[in-house]
């Protein structure tokens, strides 16, 4: 017998999940309404599938190897998936290591981690939304505003900056939402809760006297000069970002 034959189908009943839910009435039922339509001598496959799922023991075993079958497709489906994302991710990645401009090469990463930061402010959004009530705003529709999201970079020698830390900082300024820092340290993206909160950081030096903070505006509102450190562009900027939990 084959294997492969799904014996709900064949007499013409649901398959899967709800076949499995299927009395011995009904599957009798659909047996004796196909015999009429299709004679069991001229399909033998008909009588074989109804001796199948009249029979208790062998009726669950042929359930279990459907579940099993499920299972694999919904696995293969997955990796799948998976597979296709570590290729389109590794495609990005070639294109910023070979970018003939250095600082085209910076900005394409800058780029490439807002995407990162903006779908985890998305996917944070839409968690905390699940429990919301009917008819409050879709987190669909929620996008991260760039003019609330400020660029901040440090002397890497200095102490580094806690989570608790960076709240305390950006707090005075206004509510603060979220960090996402670099592991190899030496910069973060800080999102504020309002533009006027990330124009209002950049107007004064902020952090520790041994090691202060160079606040930009991710995307600047009106031009302002700001200092700015001897510290040389890394060319090998790293995808590995620490979350603030905020």
């Amino acid at each position: 017998m084959d294997v492969d034959v799904d014996h709900y189908s064949v007499l013409g009943l649901p398959s899967g999940e709800e076949g499995a839910q299927l009395s011995e009435k009904e599957i009798s039922k659909a047996y004796r309404a196909k015999a009429l339509e299709l004679h069991p001598d001229k399909r033998p496959d008909l009588k074989a599938s109804y001796e199948i799922l009249k029979d208790e023991k062998a009726w669950k075993l042929f359930d279990d190897l459907l579940r099993v079958k499920r299972e694999q497709l919904l696995r293969r489906s997955q990796q799948d998936s998976k597979r296709r994302k570590m290729v389109s991710d590794l495609e990005e990645r070639e294109l910023v290591a070979f970018a003939p401009d250095s600082a085209a090469k910076a900005k394409r990463e800058e780029d490439r981690i807002f995407r990162k930061l903006r779908e985890e402010m998305e996917r944070i959004q839409a968690n905390a939304n699940k429990g919301a009530p009917p008819g409050s705003k879709s987190s669909g529709a929620v996008g991260l505003d760039k003019k609330k999201v400020l660029k901040v970079s440090w002397e890497m020698s200095g102490a580094d900056y806690t989570v608790e830390r960076w709240k305390e900082l950006f707090s005075a300024f206004g509510e603060f939402e979220d960090v996402v820092t670099r592991k190899k340290r030496g910069s973060a993206f800080v999102v504020m809760a309002s533009k006027d909160a990330a124009v209002a950081a950049t107007r004064t030096v902020c952090g520790d006297l041994s090691n202060p903070l160079l606040v930009v505006p991710l995307q600047p509102v009106v031009a302002t000069e700001f200092p700015s450190f001897n510290k040389p562009v890394e060319n090998d900027l790293r995808n590995d970002l620490v979350r603030g939990g905020y």
